[in-house]
């Protein structure tokens, strides 16, 4: 049995805050492998990276996710008692019913309700002030993501529900005051939306049918209970913030097509190519840097010892740059993806395996339309200046985005 290269000292948590999306390709890079053993939070914790290790991770045979994400990361970024954190009968169950909701046609819903947001912020970004689209495309997918699933959200609400929504995004990794945030963020937004759910439920506000609101307020388990008022506001929770943080893609995509101008031609008007950029940019940005699941029976695996119940962490970020799967990954080329066949265990930056029965991320194909739809917009629908700014995007942030939030200056409408 061959012995897992392991990092020395007592714990590397500060080493993983201070690395970021670095922390785990960097040391197998310097072991020779795609495994290593280290303590994060003072607990024993298998890192993977690479394809095999994305199929590996994925087996549900071999892994749960019940008590793999740290507490930090529940009480901050899914909530305690989401669907990430469950197992078997009651994940298939949960999960059902989050896929009902991702139709075709909602979907693209929901891309126009984003195409009309931004449209009707183009003429005040003609006035002539910088615009930093970060802090712009935040609020306007939370605007969009409300309406499209049903929870009625005033103007005046607006800028508190997206910062409470961005300081959930925000709030795992950090320590202080932005980790603070994300826990008062988190209470806030659960009391929120948690009285809508009973709002609906009591029939004293009626969801559209199909929508998100709708269908998580009433969905009722495999022994026919509805969903815990506060279970409920979680899930409803999971619909709304993995779609205002797309803002983050958005900007990666607004700062793709600046460091790569020749694209801007190439994408206008061409569904095909600019899926390509989409899929670049996914791929090649940091989103979000590792997926957490626990061991639920001891196992081998390429002479390797699993122990039962340990913490075993994956690796997508690094996995999107393994040279293995990705010839040049640190090179921005989205003509790799020319008759791409999506690779479940490949291309993984919102998680792997099946969508439908599987830990991937539901609202995946949400995050490739309004990709698709902000890239025809600021490569077709306006012109735009880009001042001198810091567009650097550090990989020891997580969730990384450039500091500027990118700022654009001297917009003008096209069409």
């Amino acid at each position: 049995m061959a012995t897992i290269p392991a990092e020395r000292g007592l714990d590397s948590t500060l080493a993983f805050l201070r690395d970021g999306y670095r922390f785990i390709g960097a040391r197998c890079d310097r072991h020779g492998s795609d495994i290593f053993t280290t303590r994060l939070l003072l607990e024993r914790t298998i890192c993977l990276r690479g394809r095999p290790a994305a199929e590996l991770f994925y087996d549900a045979g071999r892994f749960a996710r019940a008590g793999a994400l740290p507490k930090r990361g529940q009480r901050t970024l899914t909530g305690v008692g989401g669907v990430q954190g469950l197992d078997d009968v009651a994940h298939t169950d949960r999960k059902g019913m989050f896929m009902s909701i991702m139709t075709s046609d909602a979907i693209r819903r929901l891309g126009q309700l984003f195409d009309d947001e931004w449209r009707a912020r183009l003429p005040a970004w003609e006035s002539g002030q910088p615009v930093v689209l970060f802090d712009e495309v935040s609020r306007m997918l939370t605007r969009a993501v409300c309406a499209w699933a049903g929870v009625p959200l005033a103007d005046s609400e607006v800028a508190r529900r997206t910062a409470d929504l961005e300081a959930m995004i925000a709030g795992p990794a950090v320590i202080g005051p932005p980790h603070w945030r994300g826990l008062f963020g988190r209470k806030r937004a659960e009391r929120w939306v948690g009285d809508i759910v009973e709002r609906e439920r009591v029939g004293t506000l009626e969801a559209p049918p199909g929508s998100a609101l709708r269908i998580i307020s009433e969905h009722r388990d495999s022994a026919g209970r509805l969903l815990p008022r506060r279970i409920a506001a979680v899930e409803l929770l999971n619909i709304l913030r993995p779609t205002v943080a797309v803002d983050r893609y958005v900007v990666f995509a607004a700062l793709a097509l600046h460091d790569h101008p020749a694209w801007r031609d190439r994408v206008r008007g061409d569904d095909a190519t600019t899926e390509q950029f989409v899929q670049e940019v996914r791929r090649y940005y940091p989103f979000f840097p590792v997926a957490a699941a626990r061991v639920r029976r001891s196992f081998d695996w390429q002479g390797h010892h699993f122990p039962r119940g340990r913490r075993v962490l994956l690796d997508l970020y690094g996995t999107n740059h393994h040279r293995a799967l990705w010839p040049e990954p640190e090179r921005f080329r989205p003509e790799r993806f020319t008759g791409w066949r999506d690779d479940p265990f490949g291309l993984i930056p919102q998680g792997g395996g099946d969508h439908h029965v599987g830990h991937r991320c539901a609202g995946e194909w949400i995050t490739i339309e309004l990709m698709k739809r902000a890239v025809a917009t600021l490569a077709g629908s306006m012109s735009y200046d880009v001042p001198p700014q810091d567009l650097a995007v550090s990989l020891h942030r997580m969730p990384a985005l450039p500091p500027s939030g990118f700022v654009i200056t001297n917009v003008r409408r096209l069409d």
